[in-house]
Order: C-alpha cells, then sequence, then structure tokens
C-alpha cells in the first residue's frame, strides 16, 4: 500500500446560505493520480482552494505529507504544487529567467536552483527554447511552462486545475505524458479537467463531484458497474455466425450476442477475462475469426447518469 500524500476529511464550505462544499472525503496516495470531475460549479476549485490553505474550511481537515494545513500557517504547503487555471508566468522573461525567479520565491539559489530548473525545462519539454521571451510562446507551451513552475520546488503533491484548456493537440499530449511520468516517479496528483478522455487515460480513481458533494468515487471499471454498463465486442468472422452467436450466448456473463453482416456483437460483463472463452466459443462453432474490437464503457455514461449534466455544461 502507498503512503497516503493527501488526506481531506469531511471538508464544509459555506458562502452564505450556499454550501459550495459539504463533507468532501479523499485521499491520494503517492504515485497515484486522482481525478475530481464535476460541472461548473459543482465545488472543485472550492475544494483545492482549501486544500491549499487559500481559503478556510469550515469544518473538516487536509493533511499533506503529515501536515495539517491552515490557512494561517505556512507548514506543509511546501509539499504542495499548484498549477492554477489561469497562466502565472511573466510574459516578458524567458522560460529560464521565469523558473528562476520562481525557484527563488521558494527560497531556492544556487547551483540547486540551477540544476532543478535545467531539470524542469527538460520535463515540460523547453530545453531548446528556454531563451525564448515566453510571449513569443503558444498558449500551449505557455501552459507547460506554467506546470513547470509548480513543479520546481519538487512537491509531494502536484494539483493541476484544468492544465489542457485551450491548448493545441501536440501541446496538450506533452502535458499528458509529462503527468504520466511524474506519476511513475512516485508524485501524488490532483487532476481537474472538462476533457473526459483526458480522466480516462491520466486517472487512477475518479470522484464525481456535483452540488458539493461526492456522488461517487473509484477507478473507472468500479464507477461503470456502478450504473450496469457493459463491455460491447465486436468479432470480425467468416462462416456460420449465427450458429457462433449461439453458441458465445451460452457462455456465463455474456448478457447478449448477436450475428449481423461479417460479424457477432456480443454484450458481456469484464471482457478482458471472458475474451478467451468467448473466441474459443466462435473458433468451436467452424468460424473463423479474422478481428476483434472491444469498446468498453466510458465515464461519460456515468457522470450523465449521476449529475443529469456533460461535463463540459
Amino acid at each position: 500500500m502507498s503512503e497516503n500524500i493527501l488526506v481531506a476529511d469531511s471538508l464544509i464550505k459555506a458562502f452564505g446560505d450556499l454550501k459550495a462544499v459539504n463533507g468532501v472525503s479523499f485521499h491520494i496516495g503517492e504515485g497515484e493520480t486522482y481525478g475530481l470531475l464535476g460541472p461548473n460549479g459543482a465545488g472543485k476549485t472550492t475544494t483545492i482552494s482549501m486544500v491549499t490553505g487559500l481559503l478556510t474550511i469550515d469544518s473538516g481537515s487536509v493533511v499533506v505529507a503529515g501536515e495539517e494545513i491552515k490557512t494561517n500557517s505556512t507548514r506543509g504547503r511546501g509539499a504542495i504544487g499548484l498549477v492554477p487555471q489561469d497562466l502565472a508566468i511573466y510574459p516578458d522573461l524567458t522560460a529560464e529567467e521565469n523558473l528562476a525567479f520562481f525557484g527563488r520565491l521558494y527560497g531556492m539559489g544556487g547551483e540547486d536552483l540551477s540544476r532543478r530548473v535545467s531539470e524542469v525545462l527538460g520535463v515540460i519539454g523547453l530545453s531548446e527554447r528556454k531563451d525564448d521571451l515566453t510571449k513569443e510562446y503558444s498558449g500551449g507551451m505557455q501552459r507547460r511552462l506554467n506546470i513547470g513552475i509548480g513543479l520546481l520546488h519538487e512537491p509531494r503533491l502536484l494539483i493541476l486545475d484544468e492544465p489542457t484548456v485551450g491548448v493545441d493537440p501536440q501541446s496538450r499530449n506533452a502535458i499528458l505524458e509529462a503527468v504520466e511520468e511524474l506519476s511513475r516517479a512516485g508524485m501524488a496528483v490532483l487532476y481537474t479537467t472538462h476533457y473526459m478522455e483526458e480522466a480516462e487515460r491520466l486517472c487512477d480513481r475518479v470522484a464525481i463531484i456535483d452540488e458539493g458533494v461526492i456522488q461517487a468515487e473509484g477507478t473507472r471499471r468500479e464507477l461503470v458497474s456502478m450504473v450496469g454498463e457493459k463491455d460491447r465486442v465486436a468479432i470480425s468472422a467468416t462462416g456460420n455466425l449465427a450458429q457462433a452467436a449461439d453458441v458465445v450466448r451460452l457462455i456465463d456473463g455474456v448478457t447478449e450476442a448477436s450475428a449481423s453482416d461479417h460479424h457477432i456483437e456480443i454484450l458481456a460483463g469484464n471482457v478482458s477475462g471472458l475474451l478467451p472463452e468467448l473466441l474459443a466459443g466462435v473458433t468451436s462453432s467452424g468460424a473463423s475469426i479474422t478481428g476483434v474490437e472491444i469498446r468498453e464503457p466510458n465515464l461519460e455514461a456515468v457522470f450523465l447518469h449521476l449529475t443529469g449534466k456533460a461535463l463540459r455544461d
């Protein structure tokens, strides 16, 4: 079991009569990427603000790397790297100068700072453009630099709030690859996004938050199973496909199986475990398999089921 880097317990925050966050609890382990998904106004930003100590907690607690986070104390905050949705860079400085400036704000200096600036430039893929003014950068490059600033002091927890909004596909992929590498290196990551495919690619666990309450939490498979979604398999084949479908339909775990032109369409739970038996069943019927396509259910269906809204609403 990995160490919990972040533990948020029963967080409550009200603004007048509105409870923006109402009893939110979650934890993030070392090397885990945790997605916080919700429509606009769901409580994501308020939760992040409490986790980082920027907003006073009405009730509950936040512990990061063993230290409780409070607005009136700096204890524990050095373990947090925050990458806000709004860019926080100086356009008239180069990437290297921006990193050096923020490094000094973190209390870094000398050879340690120079080494770390060089390392971060490599992580965010800007080493070759380090001497260019950042106002000459594309939006995607500026966002990568924004992430680099949050990484400079080697935090235990990195918080990324909508890091790919408005970026080009190449920069977006570079950002996602960087997050994957950071997670593999042991960093805990709290990730919010309006792009469901990012959550599916990056996040080990996901919490769906709406109206200030976590409606559901778990791995993609766990969340999908809550609403009864099944995997769909299309097996391309030649031969008596109706007979093959009859054989497959008898396999435990298969909900539906039907034959169409050159395909057998199968609906089943946990297809990854059933696939060898499915293929064997088709082959035993005398059909020849030419291809297999698995379409697993996605988080979008779960999100719509729980909130009644699309993620970008």
